[in-house]
């Protein structure tokens, strides 16, 4: 059993995450993660409208979350604001999730009303910060009917990187290359091989436990700790 838990492999969580291995940033202090849009209006789809698993918090939320898991692992606690905000809206169409880790915090942010540049993450630490705006290609590129058989099928141009500031200026740095692909070439090995999948059934647990927390903590309005298995 396995999840498709795409959003690994995108370019840039792959680029942050191999900046927060070198500790390129020093100490890491706060990890800033975004996925807005601009959909004030509600439209028809079952994302939008469905009790179960709708909303923005399963969707792109279950992303974000994900990702701080795969980069920090179980946070101590958890603050979230989960809202509805849209006219017409039925379901959690903004959050704001602070996940608190022993030396740092982990924010993780979506809504519908960012018009303006979508800024996709942030690092903040003690030797300097990366900011990094836009979507990972992939997505688009796919849609658009490129296939991903070449290393190099879906990479950002220099405009798209990401920018890093210390005390000396600013530094661009070049974003990783995408591979969606190799989530299904891992699963294919995983297979063959009687091995752990890529994204484990105990990934994905972990993830909805974070969902319904996050929930608990906005009806609630405050910080919860959370119970490691």
């Amino acid at each position: 059993m396995s999840v498709y838990h795409n959003r690994r492999w995108d370019g840039d969580f792959l680029t942050i995450k191999k900046m927060i291995e070198e500790k390129r940033c020093g100490e890491l202090k706060h990890y800033e993660s975004h996925f807005d849009r601009f959909r004030p209006e509600v439209r028809q789809r079952w994302r939008e409208h469905a009790t179960n698993g709708g909303g923005l918090l399963f969707d792109l939320g279950s992303h974000l979350i994900d990702q701080a898991l795969v980069l920090f692992g179980v946070p101590d606690a958890i603050t979230a604001q989960c809202e509805i905000m849209r006219e017409g809206s039925t379901n959690v169409d903004y959050f704001n999730i602070v996940l608190h880790y022993p030396n740092h915090l982990a924010t993780l942010h979506s809504d519908l009303f960012s018009a303006g540049p979508n800024k996709r993450f942030t690092l903040k630490g003690t030797q300097g910060s990366y900011e990094k705006y836009g979507l990972d290609p992939q997505e688009a590129c796919l849609i658009a009917g490129v296939l991903p058989n070449k290393p190099q099928w879906a990479n950002e141009t220099s405009e798209q990187y990401g920018r890093f500031y210390d005390a000396d200026g600013v530094e661009t740095i070049t974003t990783e290359p995408g591979c969606y692909q190799q989530y299904f070439q891992e699963l294919a090995l995983a297979i063959n091989t009687n091995t752990a999948p890529p994204v484990t059934a105990t990934d994905a647990l972990w993830n909805i436990k974070l969902i319904a927390l996050a929930m608990e903590s906005s009806r609630q309005g405050k910080t919860l700790t959370i119970d490691k298995w």
